[in-house]
């Protein structure tokens, strides 16, 4: 598999980066992604990862698009309410980049099919809505072995991490924040969310994985960023393994 002319073109400006170069746009043009949720964090991360070449997308989401998604969701238009999100998702990215293949999958995720969806992919991006989905993405990529990019909003703040449960010594998601029962579940419909930090976390976690595929940077796993929107200020912590964690451990 090479770069066609084409997409030597097209992604010149990472070719030029000595951390990237053309070994890294292949690496990326192999790499096989999957991205649960197409909503605030899934738009500009899927955005980001179709024109940066990553090769094959698989994107999860059961959801339609409702108008009060526009103030942050960026992948749909007013005429657009009501549709599937996935298949509104799947044309506009084809028309960002045609050389990614992107598969939409208008399902929700479950301990039963969560296997069976995640199986086959180098990286997963989870920026689902709810912690029980997110625990179930959590569980399958540590038995599947697979890294996974979790990013998070709250009204003004973001958090985005990076996990492999599955490797030895590194924590999982769990290990930060619990089980499914262990955690009240509470909406962007309650709560609120600024349409923008939506931007720049989905942005984070396009990086993130693109870090992951292409290997370029100090590596973050085990690491959790935490930003906040009203001070515009941002900070790392570093995420213990729970050597008593029901997942991982």
């Amino acid at each position: 598999m090479m770069l066609s002319d084409a997409e030597l073109d097209r992604y010149q400006r990472h070719i030029v980066l000595k951390e990237v170069g053309g070994q890294g746009q292949l690496k990326l043009k192999r790499a096989s992604v999957c991205v649960v949720g197409a909503g605030g964090l899934g738009s500009p991360c899927l955005q980001y990862l179709v024109a940066a070449g990553v090769g094959r997308i698989t994107l999860v989401d059961d959801d339609v698009v409702s108008l009060s998604n526009l103030q942050r969701q960026t992948l749909y238009a007013g005429g657009d309410v009501g549709e599937a999100k996935v298949d509104i998702a799947v044309h506009r990215l084809a028309a960002l980049n045609p050389h990614v293949a992107v598969t939409p999958l208008r399902d929700r995720l479950t301990d039963q099919n969560a296997p069976d969806i995640l199986a086959g992919h180098d990286v997963i991006a989870d920026g689902c809505d709810n912690f029980a989905t997110r625990s179930t993405v959590n569980r399958a990529a540590v038995a599947l072995g697979i890294p996974l990019v979790s990013a998070a909003l709250g009204p003004f703040e973001g958090q985005l991490g990076v996990f492999a449960g599955h490797v030895p010594g590194q924590p999982c998601y769990a290990c930060y924040a619990g089980l499914p029962e262990d955690v009240p579940g509470r909406s962007c419909a309650d709560t609120g969310i600024l349409g923008a930090v939506a931007g720049i976390m989905g942005a984070a976690q396009a990086l993130e994985v693109l870090r992951l595929l292409a290997g370029f940077g100090a590596p973050r796993i085990g690491l959790l960023w935490l930003f906040e929107g009203l001070a515009l200020e941002a900070r790392t912590v570093r995420v213990p393994r729970d050597p008593a964690c029901p997942v991982c451990s």
